[in-house]
This record gives structure tokens, C-alpha cells and sequence, in this order.
């Protein structure tokens, strides 16, 4: 097994009752690489997500985070170690500000404890000011200042996006799953939310796991490629040799590659 490992899966199972959501998945992913998760509906990659991220417990099998042992560990204790999980559709603070939702992440604020709000308000306003500075350094480098001061409910779905990216931004991320973060964004915030997860990973050493539908925005940032169905993994490569992997083909099409190009050929006789 490679040494460079940031997360290892073996032989992970998830049932709900008799279905097998995720059955038997094992797989790897590089400290420091962007790794793409990719599979039909109901392949089994948010159960993979969750169960990894703590927010399901597995039926049996490992999860190891740099040769620890994460297994069942919950979210919050993943979080103190640097696994950061986001979801599909996103969870702000509808009521608070954009910034405000960031200055919401950093665990052990002394504002939160009722004696130090009391007798160490010196202390409480400095850690407020760095974590408000933090917050204003995030937004810049997601090139959402403008909306600083917005209230989040009010930002469209890329917007929000970008806040769950700049989430993980106020912590101590080491590994952050992102789930369909391209889902229901236009275009152009797509290109910046790969642009800040390609920078993240060059610049900040951010380890990035990706689901995603737009094969585009696969290709453009991810390497590896994990194809799931069925709940197991079926290849891993670069995109190119996923579209190439006939048993990828047959997940997705329902019917191998070379079937499907004899049946083309005997319709054209």
C-alpha cells in the first residue's frame, strides 16, 4: 500500500436493512491530489461520503486517515483532525451574513463562554477581530467580497457554494469532501470554484475528493478518477482511461462498448 495515503477505505460495507449501499469499497486517496468520485445514480459515493465523514456509521470495514484509525468516528471529531465534509445542497446560515457564516467556524471562540464574554472582553474583541480579518481574506480569495455583507439566504446556489468552500477556509483543513459542488451553478462560478480548489491544493496543500456529474469540471481539476457502482469500485485512472474502462461503460450505458458498436454495425447492414 502507497505510504503517501491521506485516506485508506478496505472492505467497507453500508447496508440500510438488505440493500448494500456501499458493499465492499476499497480505495485510496494521495495525500495532496485532487481525486475525482465519479459513478451512475445510486452508485453508493455520498454513502461512501457520509460513512468516511462520520455522519453514518459503517455496516463493517476501515477508514484510516494517515494510518489512524477513523472508523465511526463522528463530525465533529473528524473536524478537530481536519476532515471537512460538504453537502449537495448547502448549509448556511440563512439568517447571518456571509461573513458572519464564516466567523461561525472556528471552534473555541472565547465569545462563546459566558465568563469570558463577561471578564476577559479584551480577549473576546481581539480573537473576534483576527477571526473577522481571517473571514475578510477568505472572501477576497474567493473573489466574493461584494457580498461580505449580504445575508446568505439572499446569495444564489454558486454563491453558496463558494461559502461552503470558504468554510472549510477558516480551519485547519487537511482532506475536504465535496459533494456535487457544481450542481445547479452556472458556469462562470464553476470556473472560479475550480479555480479556488485547484489554488487551495497548489498553494495551501488542501487534499480535495470530488463528486460530480460535469465531466468537464472532472477532467479540468481531477487526477485520479474513481468510478463507483453498485456500491464497489469498479476503476480508478485518469478520466481518460475511465471512458476507456469497459466495465465503466457498461455501469453508465448498460451494455459494454464492443456490444454496442456490433449492434451499430449490424443496424448500418
Amino acid at each position: 500500500m502507497a505510504d503517501d495515503a491521506m485516506i485508506r477505505v478496505t472492505d467497507l460495507h453500508k447496508h440500510f436493512g438488505g440493500f448494500h449501499a456501499v458493499d465492499g469499497a476499497s480505495l485510496e486517496i494521495a495525500k495532496g491530489s485532487i481525486t475525482g468520485l465519479i459513478g451512475p445514480n445510486g452508485a453508493g459515493k455520498t454513502t461512501l461520503f457520509n460513512v468516511i465523514a462520520g455522519v453514518l456509521p459503517p455496516t463493517s470495514g476501515k477508514v484510516e486517515m494517515q494510518g489512524e484509525d477513523i472508523t465511526g468516528l463522528p463530525p465533529h471529531e473528524l473536524f478537530a483532525k481536519g476532515l471537512l465534509r460538504t453537502f449537495q445542497i448547502a448549509h448556511e446560515f440563512h439568517t447571518m451574513t456571509v461573513r458572519e457564516n464564516l466567523m461561525m467556524v472556528p471552534p473555541n471562540q472565547a465569545g462563546e463562554d459566558l465568563w469570558s464574554a463577561w471578564f476577559h472582553g479584551g480577549r473576546v474583541r481581539e480573537q473576534e477581530a483576527r477571526i473577522r480579518a481571517r473571514a475578510d481574506e477568505v472572501l477576497e480569495f474567493l473573489t466574493i467580497s461584494h457580498i461580505a455583507d449580504e445575508k446568505a439566504g439572499m446569495i444564489s446556489g454558486g454563491q453558496k457554494k463558494l461559502l461552503e468552500l470558504g468554510r472549510t477556509m477558516m480551519t485547519d483543513a487537511r482532506v475536504v469532501f465535496l459533494d456535487e459542488v457544481g450542481a445547479g451553478v452556472n458556469r462562470t462560478l464553476l470556473n472560479t470554484i475550480a479555480d479556488a480548489i485547484v489554488r487551495l491544493n497548489q498553494e495551501q496543500g488542501y487534499t480535495f475528493v470530488v463528486i460530480e456529474h460535469d465531466m468537464d469540471f472532472i477532467g479540468r481539476i481531477c487526477d485520479p478518477v474513481i468510478c463507483m457502482a453498485e456500491g464497489k469500485v469498479l476503476a480508478k485512472g485518469t478520466l481518460d482511461e475511465i471512458k476507456a474502462n469497459e466495465d465503466v461503460i457498461e455501469a453508465y450505458l448498460g451494455t459494454g462498448l464492443k456490444n454496442k458498436v456490433v449492434k451499430t454495425e449490424e443496424a448500418t447492414l
